[in-house]
């Protein structure tokens, strides 16, 4: 893939990225709306938190990041592609039915490991819900093989528009039940499953459409199915440490009066700059540099490494100055409705400035872990995770009985650092056309010089719209003049100092 189909890779992502974390803002604002912070809402976040804590070991997580570097090697090479991922996708769907089975059976003994501070009443209707939400991982994992089947080939765009169709039928369902006057709650847990036969049907029509038609038989056991085992089984573990990271938050949030709730709006915030771009560099950067390594491109492959890193900072450094400057507004007019009371701000605005710390870690982290696994390296990046469960769990116990609920924020921005830290240092030894070049390090500190910039500003608009911001008839129109300022100031710092050259990204979308 040459830099600017890379380049045009990550924006066809992004584009899909973006559209389907608009709607999931909108989704959540509507669920808070709704449900505010109260039992339904930390009951649903917790059900919800269990087919995605497990997704991520056979979803975008640990079993896509080894099948999509073979399948990519097997499809540039010609060798029986489409054998193999009809091999993978039948041993993936023995090994889910197993799992969603004993998830039914267990799923008292799930939730306490998730959420030990729920009680009675709150303890049984997440059970309740975890119940429903769970087979969700069946459909949305299977959904996943096949959108890396549609990336290794370099088609995009259908993979990456069916997490909209997650929220479309989130925000349809939501507001069928409110005109009919249903429970929302229970209306909500209900639209979990059914998202995900939606997801599936969606890639998989677009994957028969390229010409892989991808179907499931009686599991087999192939030599490649057992190396891809191999490869797979210390991702598998290091997606298993960072879920602990997560539990580990939970488990101290549980135990605080709503704080599941505060630290869930506040991910959903923070995610959304971080899910554009780090699902998009995941997504493109992995195939691609497992293609140019095996034609043996060091060139090429260290071009598309740092362009990938330069971009992806260039669009969330100042993100991520935004959430840490300017955390109550946004929580305040994007949230502060219904359920979701004045009380709820500003907990959560705390939680997402924190989160806004770590957002430039968690992007690297997407950006560095490409170099190990286009080479078949899972083991190191599972060692380097137990590092960082270690401070993660260290810093959010001991932090907790003196801190409360934002003890678990902390450890999570701390941990992500450390990941990103280890995986630097890890992949400066892995050989030259792995590593981030000269003109990346050169547009760092220029990069940052910007977000700086439009830091100052957002803090100086933030004083003087103050009033404005949280008056009810003016704050959205105060918001988005404060978005707009914000903008205009970075690309203008950007441009200035060089970190952002326009005419680059505007010859990237023409060719």
């Amino acid at each position: 893939m040459r830099p600017i189909r890379l380049i045009q890779g990550f924006l066809t992502v992004g584009g899909w990225t973006l559209a389907s974390r608009i709607l999931g803002f909108v989704r959540d604002i509507m669920i808070a709306a709704y449900l505010g912070t109260g039992p339904q809402h930390q009951a649903f976040v917790i059900a919800f938190s269990l087919p995605n804590m497990f997704r991520r070991f056979f979803a975008e997580g640990a079993f896509n990041m080894a099948f999509v570097p073979m399948f990519s090697k097997r499809l540039e090479a010609g060798e029986e592609a489409e054998t193999f991922a009809r091999d993978a996708m039948s041993g993936l769907l023995g090994i889910l039915l197993l799992l969603t089975l004993i998830a039914q059976l267990a799923m008292p003994a799930l939730v306490l490991a998730m959420a030990s501070g729920f009680e009675d009443e709150l303890f049984d209707l997440t059970v309740f819900y975890g119940r429903i939400a769970f087979p969700y991982i069946l459909f949305i994992s299977l959904a996943a093989l096949l959108s890396g089947v549609l990336n290794a080939a370099g088609r995009f765009a259908a993979a990456a528009a069916a997490p909209v169709l997650l929220n479309v039928v989130f925000i349809g369902a939501m507001t069928g039940a409110a005109i009919l006057g249903a429970d929302i709650g229970d209306t909500l847990i209900w639209a979990v499953p059914v998202a995900g036969v939606a997801q599936l049907a969606l890639v998989w029509h677009a994957a028969r459409k390229a010409g892989f038609t991808v179907v499931p038989h009686l599991p087999r056991m192939t030599p490649e199915l057992k190396r891809l085992a191999i490869i797979a089984a210390p991702a598998v573990l290091a997606g298993g440490v960072v879920q602990v990271n997560l539990l580990v938050g939970r488990q101290v949030a549980s135990y605080y009066d709503s704080a599941v709730s505060w630290l869930y709006n506040a991910d959903r915030l923070y995610q959304l700059p971080l899910g554009v771009v780090a699902i998009a560099i995941g997504v493109v950067l992995l195939p691609d540099l497992s293609r140019k390594l095996k034609a043996e491109d060091g060139d090429g492959a260290r071009h598309s490494l740092s362009r990938a890193a330069e971009f992806s900072l260039a669009l969330t450094l100042p993100a991520a100055v935004a959430l840490v400057v300017i955390p109550a507004p946004l929580i305040s007019v994007l949230f502060q409705r219904g359920a979701f009371t004045a009380a709820d701000v500003g907990p959560t605005a705390l939680a997402t400035a924190i989160y806004g710390i770590g957002m430039p870690a968690f992007v690297l982290q997407k950006v560095l872990q490409p170099v190990f696994y286009a080479r078949e390296d899972t083991k190191r990046p599972f060692h380097y995770a137990v590092v960082a469960m270690v401070v993660n769990a260290a810093l959010a116990i001991g932090l907790a009985p003196v801190i409360g609920f934002i003890a678990a924020a902390i450890a999570a921005s701390v941990a992500g650092w450390a990941m990103a830290a280890l995986l630097w240092v890890g992949s400066r030894k892995m050989g030259a056309d792995v590593q981030l070049d000269a003109r990346f390090y050169g547009r760092l500190p220029r990069i940052i010089a910007a977000s700086a910039i439009m830091g100052a500003a957002l803090w100086l608009a933030e004083a003087v719209l103050h009033e404005a911001l949280y008056t009810d008839t003016l704050r959205y129109g105060a918001l988005a003049l404060l978005i707009v300022i914000g903008k205009g100031v970075y690309l203008a710092a950007a441009h200035a100092t060089g970190a952002l050259r326009l005419s680059e990204l505007k010859s990237s979308m023409r060719r």
